[in-house]
């Protein structure tokens, strides 16, 4: 095989977003009427969707896109930064068992926030960002990062956006559940399963009982 096609390949398998199977969106699937919403971006979202349904009192997380210009993007769209859009994860949460405050502290605790993406994903497409809905929840977002770069935990700056939420973007149905319903994909093995460990180490008084 030529050199370059050697290439390729290994970065269909080191990417997030490039299998096909398909499924239903989630959200038709369960009652979330009860439930509050929070908007995160930091990396590929099958991680990050891994991350935060592993968390107690998260009921749902929808993976899809969120802070650009073009209504209902594409995956492929959002990839090519042409939309400004992030892939973005929508939390369904009980507040009255989580808090949106500990949904921030989750955020940080799951990722690197002085880059722009998370390894092996980097670009618009993967920055880090809070969303936030009300000014209590700006509040706490600015909070919770002026703490962390106070804490010099990091020997660069705290990059991670925080701006007003306004719109979601369902993403296609073959990214929802992703690391749950894929979990021998070699992304998902190399990258997703990793990071989501490294998560539940650092916070195990945080998870589900069957996680």
């Amino acid at each position: 095989m030529h050199f370059y096609s050697i290439l390729l390949a290994l970065s269909l398998f080191a990417s997030c977003g490039t299998s096909q199977s398909q499924k239903n969106i989630k959200k038709d699937q369960v009652d979330l009427k009860s439930l509050e919403t929070a908007y995160f971006a930091s990396g590929c979202f099958w991680c990050v969707e891994a991350i935060y349904e592993s968390v107690e009192g998260v009921g749902e997380v929808v993976n899809g896109y969120a802070g650009g210009r073009k209504a209902n993007p594409t995956y492929q769209e959002v990839g090519s930064g042409r939309t400004d859009h992030a892939e973005v994860i929508e939390v369904y949460y009980d507040p009255a068992v989580i808090t949106f405050e500990t949904l921030v502290d989750i955020y940080y605790a799951s990722q690197d926030p002085t880059t722009i993406g998370q390894s092996p994903d980097f670009g618009a497409a993967y920055r880090s960002i809070i969303f936030y809905k009300n000014n209590e929840e700006k509040a706490i977002a600015e909070a919770a990062k002026k703490k962390l770069g106070d804490s010099r935990e990091y020997k660069k700056p705290i990059i991670t956006e925080i701006i007003p939420f306004k719109v979601f973007y369902d993403a296609e149905d073959y990214h929802q559940d992703y690391e749950r319903l894929n979990p021998n994909q070699p992304y998902i093995r190399s990258v997703s399963i990793p990071r989501l460990n490294r998560f539940k180490a650092k916070h195990p008084k945080l998870l589900k009982k069957d996680h």
